[in-house]
Formats: C-alpha cells, sequence, structure tokens
C-alpha cells in the first residue's frame, strides 16, 4: 500500500516550480526574476533561487507566510500549533536563516523555537529563498539561506485603486480581513492598509469531528503604509509596518489546566504571547552617471510579552535594532557588474518584566563585500570575497530564566562581551548550453555566531520544561556549502535537480545532560562539526493546454560528526498535484481544478531528545476563479487542506512531544474584491 501512494503521489503530481503563474511557458520557468541584493534572474545566478507570490499561497488555504513557503522543494516548518511557526530551509532555521523585509534584515527574536516568524501576508507580494549559505551577501545568520519578503507594488501612474480581502477558517471558525487603498501621480505614491485576523483553537483529525487542541488560537491587528517619490536621479520609498498579535500557547506543566470554553471563544485567559511590532524604513536609489548606488535605512521595535496563566506578564523583553544597508553597483561594457555592499546593524535588548529568558545585551555587527558577476558566452562566473565583526555585549542580568519554584539557583548573568570575526566567500559557474538548458555549480560559506539564549542560558524553558545552560566561550559556526543543480524545460516537460552537502565547523546544539535540578533535566548547549547533505527533485508535464501534473521530491539528512543526528530534520517528503485551468464564457475566466497530495515519509533518524515518527499521506483540493464584473474583476478560490482528515504528527511539530497531533481539516475561503476609485 506504502508503494501505491509513493508511486500516486510522485506520478500524480505536484510543483515544480509553483513560484511560477500557471501560464508561464515551461521555457521561462527557471528566468524567475529575484530582486534581492543581486537583482538578476535565477537562470543567470549559481545561487539557488525562487520566489512565490502571496496569492499563490492563499489559493493554497495557508495560515501565513512560513506555512505557504513549505509548499517549496526543500523547505518546511517548525510549528507550535497553526499560528506560530518559521521556515526551515533544508534542515536550518531560527538564527540560521535571514530574513530580509523592506530591503533590510529582521529580527523577530528568533533564537527561540516557540517564536514565529512574525511578519504577516497583509499588503505582501511575494516572498523571495536563497537556499544555501549567503553571508557574503546578507551578513551573518544566512547560513542557511534567505527568506526575503517584498511589499506590494505601487499602483500604476494616474491611479487610486484599493482592494478587499476576505478568508475563512472552517477549522478555526477564523477570518482574515484587510483592505487597502493607493495611487500614484506625479512621480509620487503611497499606499494604506489595514487589517485583522480571528481564529479560535484548532482541531485535529481524530474522531468524527475533530480533538479541540485548548488554546491554540491567535489574532492580530495590522497597520501598514508608505509613501515614495522620484526626483531626477533619487527614487525614495519609506515604509511603516505595525502589528500587534496574541498567540495562545501551551506548557508542559499546565497543559490540562485549561477550562473548556465555547467553541468560538477568542478569549486571552491562559498562557499566551502579546507581541508589538513596529518598523520604519527608508529604501533609496541614487542613479549615478555610470553606476547605481542603493541605501536603505531603518528602525525596528519588537515587544514580546509573555502571561503563563496567571493573568499578569511575566516575560516582557523588547528589542530595538537599528540598520543600514549600503551598496554602490557597477555594470562594465564587458559584460561584468561590480556590487560594493556594506550593511550594519546596532541592537539593545532590555529586559522588563520578572522573569527573563535571556540577559539584557548590546549587539553590533558590520560587514563589508565585494561581489563580482562575469558573463562569458555561455557561461556566467560570480564570486566575491567578504568580511563580518560581530560583538556581542551581555549586562548584568538578575533572575534569568528563574521559575518562581527554583529561587535556590544563582541566575545572576554576570557581564561578558564577545568579539567575533570571520571571512567569507562564494564562487559560482552558471552554463545555459540552450534556452532549454540550465547548470549550476556553487561553493557558498556562511557565518553564525551563538545567540543570548546559547551563550547566555541559566534557567528552565517553562515552555517544554527542562533546564537549560549556556556557554559564554561558544565559537561562531563557519559552514562551507557545494551544490550542483540542472534544470531542464520545454514547452510540454520540466525537470529540475540539485544536491547539496553543507559542512558546518563548530555547529551549536543542545544537548540533553544525566544531571537532574529539583527533578528537572538539564540540557546543555554545545559544539561539534555536523553535516547536513540532501537534495531537491521536480518535475512538470503539460500535455496540453490547460493541464498541468506537477511532482517534486525533497530530501535532507543531518549529523554530528559523534554519528548522532541533528533535531528538527524534516522527513522526506513528495508534494504532487494536478490542474486543469480553463475559461467559461467571458464571465469565468482562469477556472481552475486541482486535486494534490503529501506524501511524507516516516522520519526513522530522530536526535537524542527527539523520537521518530511515523509516515502519512495528507490530499488536497480546490477550485478558483477570476469574476469579470463590468469594469473590475473579483477572485474567489476555495482550497481543501488534508482532505479526508488524517490524524497524524509531523516530525517538526513542538507538540508532538505532548502528544498531540498537527491540524486536521481545513477549507478556506478566500475572496478579493477591487475598489477601484480613479
Amino acid at each position: 500500500m506504502k508503494l501505491v501512494i509513493i508511486t500516486i503521489s510522485f506520478l500524480f503530481s505536484f510543483f515544480s516550480v509553483r513560484s511560477q503563474n500557471d501560464t508561464t511557458p515551461l521555457q521561462q520557468l527557471n528566468e524567475v526574476e529575484v530582486s534581492s541584493t543581486i537583482n538578476t534572474y535565477s537562470n543567470e545566478s549559481a545561487l539557488n533561487l525562487s520566489n512565490i507570490s502571496v496569492s499563490q499561497m492563499r489559493q493554497n488555504g495557508s495560515f501565513n507566510i512560513s506555512d505557504g513557503l513549505s509548499i517549496i522543494p526543500g523547505i518546511s516548518q517548525i510549528n507550535t500549533g497553526v499560528a506560530i511557526s518559521k521556515p526551515v530551509i533544508r534542515g536550518l532555521y531560527g538564527n540560521r536563516v535571514q530574513t530580509v523585509f523592506s530591503g533590510l534584515r529582521f529580527d523577530n527574536q528568533q533564537w527561540q523555537d516557540e517564536h514565529g516568524l512574525g511578519i504577516t501576508d497583509i499588503g505582501i507580494d511575494r516572498v523571495e529563498i536563497i537556499k544555501g549559505p549567503a553571508s557574503l551577501l546578507y551578513g551573518s545568520e544566512a547560513v542557511g539561506g534567505v527568506i526575503n519578503i517584498i511589499e506590494e507594488k505601487p499602483a500604476e501612474d494616474g491611479k487610486i485603486i484599493g482592494d478587499l480581502n476576505t478568508r475563512f477558517l472552517s477549522n478555526t471558525l477564523g477570518n482574515a480581513t484587510d483592505i487597502g487603498f493607493k495611487g500614484n501621480q506625479n512621480n509620487k505614491n503611497w499606499r494604506v492598509r489595514a487589517g485583522y485576523e480571528s481564529d479560535a483553537d484548532y482541531s485535529d483529525g481524530s474522531k468524527e469531528n475533530g480533538n479541540r487542541i485548548l488554546n491554540t488560537r491567535f489574532g492580530g491587528y495590522y497597520l501598514k503604509g508608505s509613501f515614495g517619490f522620484r526626483k531626477k536621479n533619487w527614487i525614495c520609498q519609506n515604509n511603516y509596518n505595525g502589528s500587534l498579535n496574541n498567540f495562545g500557547f501551551i506548557m508542559a506543566d499546565n497543559r490540562e489546566s485549561k477550562a473548556v470554553d465555547d467553541r468560538f471563544s477568542r478569549t486571552m485567559d491562559g498562557p499566551h504571547h502579546t507581541v508589538v511590532l513596529n518598523i520604519l524604513s527608508s529604501e533609496n536609489k541614487i542613479i549615478l552617471k555610470q553606476s547605481l548606488l542603493k541605501f536603505n535605512l531603518g528602525a525596528q521595535s519588537n515587544i514580546r510579552m509573555e502571561d503563563e496563566g496567571g493573568g499578569e506578564i511575566s516575560l516582557n523583553m523588547h528589542l530595538n535594532s537599528l540598520i543600514y544597508n549600503l551598496q554602490w553597483i557597477k555594470v562594465f561594457k564587458t559584460k561584468t557588474e561590480l556590487i560594493i555592499g556594506n550593511q550594519s546593524i546596532l541592537q539593545k535588548n532590555t529586559n522588563f518584566g520578572k522573569r527573563k529568558i535571556v540577559p539584557d545585551a548590546n549587539i553590533l555587527e558590520s560587514g563589508l563585500s565585494f561581489f563580482l558577476n562575469q558573463q562569458i558566452g555561455k557561461f556566467i562566473v560570480e564570486g566575491g570575497i567578504g568580511g563580518n565583526y560581530r560583538q556581542i555585549s551581555a549586562l548584568e542580568t538578575e533572575n534569568v530564566n528563574t521559575p518562581n519554584n527554583l529561587s535556590a539557583a544563582d541566575t545572576t548573568i554576570r557581564p561578558f562581551s564577545r568579539s567575533l570575526s570571520s571571512l567569507n566567500g562564494m564562487l559560482g559557474i552558471t552554463v545555459n548550453p540552450s534556452k532549454l538548458l540550465n547548470i549550476k555549480l556553487c561553493g557558498s560559506t556562511g557565518f553564525r555566531a551563538a545567540n543570548l539564549a546559547e551563550f547566555s542560558s541559566n534557567g528552565l524553558h517553562e515552555g517544554i520544561y527542562q533546564y537549560e545552560i549556556g556557554d559564554p566561550n561558544l565559537k561562531a559556526e563557519q559552514n562551507l556549502n557545494a551544490e550542483l543543480a540542472i534544470n531542464f524545460s520545454s514547452n510540454y516537460f520540466g525537470l529540475s535537480v540539485a544536491a547539496f552537502n553543507n559542512y558546518f565547523n563548530n555547529y551549536i546544539y543542545l544537548s540533553p545532560t544525566t544531571d537532574l535540578f529539583n527533578g528537572i533535566q538539564v540540557f546543555r548547549y554545545k559544539q561539534n562539526n555536523a553535516t547536513l547533505y540532501g537534495g531537491e527533485a521536480a518535475l512538470i508535464i503539460k500535455p496540453f493546454i490547460g493541464l498541468e501534473l506537477n511532482s517534486n521530491f525533497s530530501t535532507v539528512t543531518g549529523t554530528l560528526f559523534d554519528g548522532s543526528y541533528l533535531p528538527f530534520i524534516p522527513a522526506n517528503k513528495i508534494h504532487s498535484e494536478i490542474k486543469y485551468t480553463f475559461n467559461i464564457k467571458e464571465k469565468y475566466k482562469d477556472f481552475y481544478i486541482l486535486v494534490g497530495s503529501d506524501y511524507v515519509f516516516a522520519q526513522e533518524h530522530p536526535a537524542k531528545n527527539e523520537t521518530k515518527t511515523k509516515e502519512y499521506s495528507l490530499f488536497n483540493a480546490g477550485i478558483g476563479t477570476h469574476i469579470s464584473m463590468k469594469k473590475e474583476t473579483m477572485n474567489v478560490s476555495i482550497a481543501c487542506n488534508n482532505l479526508l482528515n488524517e490524524n497524524y504528527y509531523d516530525h517538526l511539530s513542538r507538540f508532538k512531544s505532548y502528544e498531540i497531533h498537527n491540524i486536521g481539516r481545513n477549507i478556506v475561503l478566500n475572496i478579493q474584491i477591487p475598489l477601484n476609485i480613479k
């Protein structure tokens, strides 16, 4: 039976390049433009580049950006329920995957597993992904890859337009709605958008109606705006992004204490996070006579508070960040492009609560890089070198991570300062022998210093009830990734294959010990060399106009040099889909029907503190269309995920250790209504 499911999943296909529009000819599938630091097409760079639009994420019934990205080969999500999740790129996540937002590095205190990505998909156009180390271009913490989040495009010149988006989710009885307006006239553009989301607890796939997972509810409010202009050779875009979110969560020591309330309840009377985010940024391009200067500047304020169920805030952390990114780009007549970049970030972490997880600290990082791209016939050679400096200064902080019932511990963090530097490089070759074939070979390095938790933890982690101890003497991680990718695409057939080997010096991990503190197991942060290796394969077939069969396979294995396995390594997966698109007269355009499946293999290689995970299969379906009205077009889609209501554990679910299953059947209705004014 398992062989039959695997065969059907692969042959009845999904997803080679879900980052493309369905109407894109196959021969263009590897020509996706990526507007990140290098501003290039994917078939012109040795880096592994891809993207996906937010509209496609919503059509697939995604809860958030991390959930939407998980359909891309090589990307998964580590989740704490359906609301709290973060992307995993080839087995790496958190401070090993760098998020870029509005052209600047974004930090939402990703050192904690139970902290989500922290950015809503409201007002977002698309997300671009780099798989593999990119520290040369993006600084430290890009050892696993980059998630580049791109805001929606300005309105066309001379227009003022708006739209209303709403979606309804059956499993969480949820709704998310946003409304936005934008205009563009006389070289000036503006944009404003506001929205909210509200979801009750989710239900798993057990029994007839599922088992309700109490206190997994969540909600939020969002406000965004921008103003841009062009004056002669200066293009400027200024942005504001603000949000207030509440996320219910489950704690190991009181997960059964939540009283059963109304099924529609959103009341945050149990343990929950409150996260307040404010971002101001300015993106600037100055067009010089024979070169281009980019300068992005921003300030971020991230407040994270935690109520552990007692009705008062016990944890209150405030992270302030000042960031800039400066680039000078010069294109020579010999088809050579030179990029010289400097990016820096200054951060201050301050605790205001009675309980503290990480100490007060100041962090400074700065990097300088040189990147060269040279086209020689059908070959494109690119590479560069860069240096990075990072300083972490922890201040004396009392009661770090100390629970009320473990007051016997001496948990004062003494002041310490660490200065870490690295040299990073990249060398890649891209060959386009024909319009149908693209070959990439790339080697790149990355660098990451330990985060505050790894340096300085000393106490109980309430969420999973284990006592964690950091090490202020941890060395910096340095990795080297080698990758080979081959892409072939014609009018009717496309195939891509990629293989990688990512070697780490001084990989930091949390290891269980035999020590106990008041009956609680002690874990210590340690280091060892490690290797992550694997690859992705994707297939797309278009036998005739309108019909598309897609499939992809992802695999990754992570091991330490002592022979043990790394934690939170996703299981092998086959993601498949059949989609048929057609028009119904002039009224319903691009009407589509799709069926798909995810077959996730058993994870038989858990880390020391993990358990094995059984295989499972999920089946999905959806329909959608563009409805033509008088002068406008309304978009409507329905997605049904986990159609058969499978009751399963995902290996990257933090609820698995509590024997809590993932979400059951969920039907999502998406509606987008245009509100054109001028």
